[in-house]
Parts: C-alpha cells; sequence; structure tokens
C-alpha cells in the first residue's frame, strides 16, 4: 500500500476513533441502570436482584447533558423535579425537594419508580409536582443549576443526603398555604419551602 494510502486510511479513522473515545452513550446507559437498581433499594415490596452500585459523578454527568432528553429513567427525572423546584435556590432547599422524592418513593403510599412519583396525577393541574404540570416546557434553561441538581438527585439516590424534612411527604412554597396544610403535621422549614407529614406517619 503506498505511504499516501495509507495516510489517506489514518485520516479516514480519526473521527470514527475520536467518537468512539468521546461517545458517552454507554456510561449513561450504565449510569441509568445503576440508579434503577438504586431506586429498587428504596421502594418498598421491590425485590433486588441486581448488584448495588453507587453512582459516580462522570456517571451522572453525562445523563440528560443538554437537560432535554424524555423523562424515563430516575436521574433525569428526580434532578428536573430538584431544578424546577428549587433551582432559585440552591443547597438546603434542593436537597429537601430530593428528600421528598425519595421518602415518597419509600413509602407504601406512593409508586414504586422516581418517575412515576414525580408524574403522579396529570400533566394537567393537578398534579403532586407543580412544574409537572404548570403547562410549560420542561426542558432546562439554566445549564449550571441543572448540574447542581444532578448532583443532588445522584446523592439522593446514593442515600447519600441526609433527611433535612423529618420525613416529609408533601412540601409548598413560603408564599402560598394549601388548605391541606392544617391537616398535616410541620416537620421542617428552609429558605423557600415548607415541609410536612400527615400525623403518625413514622419519621
Amino acid at each position: 500500500m503506498s505511504p499516501f494510502r495509507s495516510v489517506g486510511w489514518f485520516l479516514l479513522a480519526l473521527p470514527m476513533a475520536a467518537l468512539a473515545v468521546i461517545n458517552p452513550a454507554p456510561q449513561a446507559d450504565e449510569a441509568e441502570r445503576k440508579a434503577e437498581v438504586l431506586e429498587q433499594v428504596v421502594a418498598p415490596d421491590v425485590e433486588v436482584t441486581q448488584p448495588v452500585e453507587p453512582l459516580s459523578e462522570q456517571e451522572v454527568e453525562v445523563v440528560d447533558p443538554e437537560g432535554t432528553d424524555p423523562l424515563e429513567e430516575p436521574i433525569t427525572c428526580l434532578a428536573r423535579t430538584i431544578y424546577w423546584e428549587a433551582k432559585g435556590v440552591p443547597g438546603l432547599d434542593m436537597e429537601s425537594v430530593a428528600n421528598v422524592v425519595i421518602n415518597r418513593l419509600a413509602s407504601e403510599e406512593f409508586p414504586n419508580t422516581v418517575c412515576e412519583v414525580v408524574k403522579q396525577g396529570s400533566e394537567q393541574s393537578p398534579c403532586q409536582f407543580s412544574w409537572w404540570c404548570d403547562g410549560r416546557p420542561d426542558e432546562v434553561v439554566e445549564g449550571d443549576a441543572y448540574e447542581v441538581a444532578k448532583d443532588v438527585a445522584r446523592q439522593a439516590l446514593n442515600q447519600e443526603l441526609p433527611d433535612h424534612t423529618d420525613g416529609a411527604l408533601y412540601f409548598h412554597d413560603r408564599t402560598v398555604h394549601p388548605p391541606w396544610a392544617n391537616e398535616y403535621l410541620l416537620t421542617s422549614e428552609t429558605e423557600a419551602f415548607i415541609f410536612y407529614r400527615p400525623n403518625g406517619t413514622p419519621e
């Protein structure tokens, strides 16, 4: 083979080789698989049949990188909920929203997957999480805040977050006071939210 032809084949192969190196799809698929096992660990009455492995920061980074993916797996469903409910108040508020989703996942009164918990109810009001049924697009508009939300979701699924809400299953923004708030036990407060659980619910 002539040296020119060899160089031509080499240059042709470069894009494919680079694509193989930077293609995040396999890592994203593995992260989603791990997340589905982790949510099964939390959900009651679900038998875990696969090894339980924690999610790494690198794995979560490649899941839903643009904030535009369908809401079909635990990382994206949880991160998008944290983002839309608390993107203006990172820190304790974001972590507390994640606590409520995980507490619901662990409760027999709610569905057994993160996405089903988040989407419970209709896409038209009323629903369980206001961002899901507000009629607005669900795609992310602030990338930095979404990166923070995804890391909070990772910690929550890994069960690395302390429960700042004392077992809360419900919360509302401080600017409103829904009628149901009078019927539940107030468990904690953050800068933006007030958290509750039904009377008699175990902590």
